[in-house]
């Protein structure tokens, strides 16, 4: 056995003759598996699984195996390095993998950093005792302690919000419904400070990894005093192994008292949690797209509820799931109606852009505006939720577009160093060289087709050759610390014009900036996903949120040839509500979320049509199952049908939405259907997937 550091107790184990072990592997499992050692549920085992050695998790110690003993293999190593993983971890985990759908090792397994489900990093001479003997064995990081900043006063709509909060005995989830501005991270400061004076830990979840930096600031200079030096632990996929695990065992051995991160966090194991924070609840990032297809929103809802804490949902543009839940009386809303500062929310103006003459796509308003900010020592944050120098190339000549040969869309157009571009596709991550001359016909006079942050940052060079410009998007962040860096020049003053995409619109607080400007929001307005005008409304009223926080004479300038339009019209009057009014009249006559219960079954295939057939094939299956064994009257299947990009990287993608008015009746249907699935014969001959609670349709 791998010898556990001096410093952990040991756990009390027991001999086992029998254990039952999950591995990360497609298949239902568990596994049983013969025991020569002492082991407990909730430790990590080195087992043989075909002709692989893997590492599983035990999960049950059953009195006899579920299959002939004589055909079952032996335990080869348990892994003590680590304490066992608590009970209701597994619980935890338990209830994600059943409700949506996968395999209990899928969930457990990933769970952890990798190099605690990695064999090799437990085998052969440079082993040396394991993964976490080796981290124990260097010199961890000198931890300093932050300058502790001051607490502000609160006003009475955020002493209020805190007071019910600290108040609540067991579970209960709050809605923190508070304008741009309007001080929810003290709030959850302010709670979180409560919950550790009581001996409790705080877990605190943001949708994107660019926000930790701030929040760790933040949480660091308040919390620190009352959770001890090093008291915060921060998560996320952006991590690199060896940081990851330590974090992680600082979690686990209860070192850190309150855990930051991104939707991963939420599977932190923690002990003695005392409040849940999910800030920013209706971002779509919570929501995992591959593999275990959680909402780590929705999963911190059950663990507090599991653990009888409080859970804080906030958000100045609540999802209508959260929000209807509100309406309902299952959460309780706190409103923070205005600006923390005595400053007022930023003025909008919407620009008819269908008679005007534009300049690279910003019209005279914005331009006559961002040149009095400037001259006024302001910022300006000019917001295009497309990055790239260009959606496309074409030919005017022949009509000829830059059309990715891999999928069913165009290739992007990006500037790599001044002079040079290549073609990007953001499907597939296809590139090659610009072309000289067209494909097609010869031409050489090929012309980028619409703008990106790239052509927008060049332009606006070309008008404000005085002015410092930065861009903020996933291509100028790849680099570790480039995004920190780049904010932190936007905070010191050191930027006037700021380009940026949905990076920039949630969760900063820039003190200086008076303008932002608006490009090209009207490419969401008819979508065919039913949610495009609640993420478009999100989008806008965060990114407005940033002008003005400390002046309070901010100005947003939204450019749209459709002003009339509802989300438009409720952004004016800043009228969340009166959107969320408007769409969930909408959504209840249509049947759909958050009045009905939807799971997605897709398909891959190199022929769209063994694809459809796979999909037509589950839907035969799953109304003979529901003429069997459940009600028809609660379930709708839908046809098959191609996706809206039909090729992705040579394979032809299709789905199948199922819809319930009862969430158990499409539970019960998926059970029993997954079964069924993977005895199709058409089922060797796709990639197939099934969603619980899809957000993109």
């Amino acid at each position: 056995m791998v010898n556990e550091p001096s410093d952990l107790p040991a756990p009390e184990l027991r001999k086992a003759e029998w254990v039952r072990v999950v591995l990360d592997v497609p298949l239902p499992g568990p596994f049983d598996y013969k025991c020569d050692f002492p082991v407990e549920t909730g430790m990590r085992v080195i087992v043989p699984f075909g002709r692989r050695k893997m590492i599983g998790m035990v999960v049950e110690l059953p009195e006899l195996p579920a299959y002939d003993p004589s055909l079952i293999k032996s335990v080869e190593l348990v892994l003590t390095d680590i304490a066992p993983l608590p009970d209701h971890w597994l619980r935890f985990a338990r209830f994600a993998a059943d409700y949506y759908q996968r395999p209990l090792g899928e969930v457990v397994l990933p769970a952890l950093p990798l190099s605690l489900r990695s064999v090799t990093a437990y085998q052969g001479k440079r082993s040396a005792g394991g993964p976490v003997a080796r981290l124990d064995q260097r010199r961890a990081p000198v931890l300093k302690a932050s300058a502790v900043s001051a607490v502000p006063e609160l006003n009475a709509a955020q002493q209020l919000a805190v007071d019910l909060i600290i108040a609540a005995e067991g579970f209960k989830t709050f809605l923190l419904y508070g304008v741009t501005g309007s001080g929810k991270t003290e709030v959850y400061l302010h709670a979180a400070a409560q919950a550790l004076a009581r001996g409790k830990r705080v877990l605190m979840l943001v949708p994107e990894i660019n926000l930790t930096p701030q929040f760790e600031q933040a949480l660091r200079a308040r919390l620190e005093p009352v959770a001890g030096i090093g008291g915060v632990a921060v998560l996320h996929s952006g991590l690199s192994d060896g940081e990851r695990l330590r974090a992680w065992l600082r979690v686990q051995r209860g070192e850190a008292r309150v855990v930051l991160g991104t939707r991963l966090a939420i599977f932190a194991p923690m002990q003695d949690v005392g409040l849940i924070v999910v800030d920013e609840e209706h971002d779509p990032s919570y929501k995992q797209q591959d593999g275990l297809r959680y909402s780590a929103r929705d999963l911190a809802v059950w663990r507090g509820h599991d653990l009888g804490v409080p859970v804080v949902l906030g958000s100045a543009t609540p999802s209508l799931e959260s929000w209807v839940r509100a309406e309902r009386g299952q959460y309780q809303r706190l409103s923070l109606p205005a600006r923390a500062r005595a400053v007022s929310l930023p003025t909008v103006r919407l620009v008819d852009t269908r008679r005007l003459k534009m300049d690279h796509g910003m019209s005279p308003h914005l331009l006559t505006a961002m040149r009095e900010r400037l001259e006024n020592k302001e910022q300006v944050l000019i917001f295009l939720n497309r990055r790239g120098y260009a959606p496309a190339l074409h030919c005017a000549s022949c009509g000829w577009v830059s059309q990715c040969p891999r999928c069913t869309t165009f290739t992007v157009l990006h500037r790599t160093t001044p002079g040079r571009h290549q073609l990007h596709c953001h499907h597939c991550g296809y590139q090659q060289r610009v072309p000289h001359a067209c494909p097609d016909c010869g031409d050489q006079d090929l012309q980028p087709m619409g703008r990106g942050t790239q052509r927008i940052e060049e332009h606006l060079g070309e008008l404000f050759p005085e002015s410092r410009i930065a861009r903020i998007d996933a291509d100028s962040t790849r680099k570790k610390g480039s995004a920190q860096a780049l904010f932190a020049s936007v905070h010191a003053g050191e930027i006037d014009i700021l380009v940026g995409t949905q990076m920039v619109a949630k969760g900063h607080d820039f003190a200086n900036l008076g303008l932002v400007g608006v490009l090209n929001a009207d490419a969401m307005l008819f979508s065919q996903d039913f949610r495009a005008p609640e993420r478009l409304f999100a989008q806008l009223m965060q990114v407005a949120g940033r002008a003005g926080r400390h002046t309070g004479h901010g100005e947003v300038i939204v450019q749209t040839g459709y002003p009339e339009q509802p989300v438009y019209q409720a952004l004016l009057k800043h009228d969340y509500s009166g959107f969320a009014k408007h769409s969930m009249q909408e959504r209840e006559s249509a049947m759909l979320p958050p009045f009905s219960h939807q799971a997605l079954l897709s398909a891959e295939a190199r022929d769209l049509n063994i694809a459809i057939a796979f999909l037509q094939s589950a839907k035969d299956t799953a109304m003979a199952i529901m003429e069997q064994q459940l009600s028809t009257e609660m379930i709708t299947l839908y046809d098959p049908v191609p996706l809206r990009i039909v090729r992705v990287d040579n394979m032809c993608r299709a789905q199948l939405l199922i819809e319930a008015t009862h969430r158990p009746a499409i539970q019960s249907l998926l059970r029993h259907w997954l079964a069924e699935i993977n005895t199709l014969p058409e089922s060797r001959k796709v990639r197939w997937q099934l969603e619980v609670d899809p957000l993109e349709i």
